[in-house]
């Protein structure tokens, strides 16, 4: 049996190069995911007088700020690395990554003020601007359309593996050691990185197509001595189509530069529109705001269980929900996990409200829930979100745009998710603290609700759809 499973699906030999490189290249999104869950629980102690590790205490609008600046970040690396990948290829974009994180852990160790940790997040938002624009298309230009969907989801599954280490070395390992351990991961990347090749399309678009026979041969695992005949056969079917769609690409290219009326016909329109309404569903549903801001969210309602440990739980539900997503993806398609998470996020996090109300407004006594229900309906509710709005979402925006426009309206489309990502981490802790909770997780439900809408009605299938 298990001989079968693992030579089936992803595990088949004709995809394990795939695999591998992609578990080599998503190395820097587990790094980001660390950077991202170390916010969480450390953000109570650097509010502490008593508890801060450095030398200074911030207060509540600082630590807004803390939230919202990687955003900024984000949009710089997203403009950014969209023109390096254009112009150098994906493979300099890809050691690109490595430089800005690797100064995360310098700017934290050697924080002097919280200017330095601002600083820092920005460098994080690069960061994870760029492995958004990046690595969606270099995996989905290296892998066959047949485990693509699964094979995009370990760029999420690997971020959210980051974040449950991010929680649970912020809760346990004192602040200075952290950065000496971690700042070895983005090294270790950038090794794995000179591994592989360039993608074959980005080899055929520079005119060395020798070079791109042989990155498709890599990458379809039969650049050996005797591939299979079955092997050769699909390998050059795969090799033709692609070059013939790419010298169409070119040749349009060519003969009629980008204008504006390629983003004003009906089919881009409805492309783009499907893109910021998915960028919306994915930082307005609020799951991005509750994993920075998790541990204060439950010292909001509280929670019997200490806070890192509840939110320790929350980020193993994540892994839990990506691993569902990347068996479900390709298998049942996209729209009806949209659907789900969509449904899933605005009754949970609706259900979540009224938790909260009952914490915060009442004298209700609560006790005989507060040690399992808020930790159980978080967990429903990040569960539903991976399963869905977070994994998807990437994979989706490649799909459904358009080739011509693709580059532009993906820089586009995640331009605006670190601006959403931006105005959420900034106003979700004031909102907070002005509002309480309960408004607060309602008014992430009305989002999710009105994403439901549009994903019912709006959006198409794109399982199987080629990306060329």
């Amino acid at each position: 049996m298990w001989l079968n499973v693992f030579n089936t699906g992803i595990f088949h030999k004709d995809f394990r190069r795939q695999l591998l490189v992609t578990l080599s290249a998503t190395v820097i999104t587990f790094c980001h995911g660390i950077g991202l869950g170390w916010l969480s629980p450390m953000l109570p102690l650097l509010q502490s007088e008593k508890d801060t590790p450095l030398s200074f205490v911030i207060d509540v609008h600082e630590a807004s700020w803390l939230g919202a600046v990687i955003s900024l970040g984000g949009v710089t690396g997203n403009f950014f690395f969209s023109y390096v990948m254009n112009r150098f290829g994906r493979k300099v974009s890809l050691y690109g990554l490595a430089i800005p994180h690797t100064c995360i852990w310098f700017l934290l160790y050697f924080a002097q003020s919280v200017e330095w940790l601002y600083v820092a997040r920005v460098c994080a938002g690069i960061t994870g601007g760029g492995t958004f624009v990046v690595l969606p298309i270099f995996i989905g230009e290296i892998a066959d359309n047949s485990v693509r969907g699964r094979l995009c989801s370990f760029f999420t599954l690997t971020i959210n593996t980051g974040i449950l280490i991010g929680f649970i070395i912020s809760s346990y390992v004192p602040y200075h050691v952290i950065p000496c351990v971690v700042v070895a991961l983005p090294l270790l990347y950038l090794f794995m990185s000179t591994r592989f090749p360039e993608s074959p399309q980005q080899l055929l678009r520079w005119g060395r197509e020798e070079a791109a026979q042989q990155s498709l041969k890599y990458y379809r695992n039969c650049d050996g001595p005797a591939p299979s005949v079955e092997a050769q056969r699909g390998y050059q079917k795969q090799f033709d189509e692609m070059q013939q769609a790419i010298q169409q690409q070119l040749k349009e290219q060519n003969n009629e530069s980008l204008t504006l009326a390629d983003f004003c016909n009906k089919t881009a329109v409805k492309a783009i529109v499907t893109g910021l309404v998915l960028m919306i569903a994915n930082i307005f549903t609020g799951t991005f705001a509750f994993i920075n801001y998790m541990s204060n969210i439950f010292e909001a309602v509280h929670t019997q269980l200490a806070p890192n440990v509840n939110t320790i739980i929350i980020g193993g539900v994540q892994i839990v929900g990506t691993l569902a997503s990347i068996y479900l993806v390709d298998r049942y398609g996209r729209k009806i996990l949209l659907v789900m998470s969509c449904a899933g996020s605005a009754l949970g996090t609706a259900a979540f409200g009224i938790y909260a109300f009952y914490a915060e407004e009442t004298s209700v006594d609560l006790s005989a829930f507060s040690a399992w229900l808020p930790v159980c309906l978080m967990a429903f509710i990040i569960f539903v979100a991976n399963v869905g709005v977070i994994s998807v979402t990437m994979v989706v925006l490649v799909e459904v745009l358009p080739y011509k426009i693709r580059a532009v309206a993906t820089s586009v489309c995640l331009g605006c998710l670190s601006f959403f990502a931006f105005t959420s981490l900034k106003i979700f802790p004031l909102m907070m603290h002005y509002f309480g909770l309960a408004a607060t997780m309602w008014g992430c439900a009305a989002v999710s609700a009105l994403c439901l809408f549009y994903v019912s009605i709006f959006l198409e299938e794109t399982k199987g759809r080629s990306i060329i």
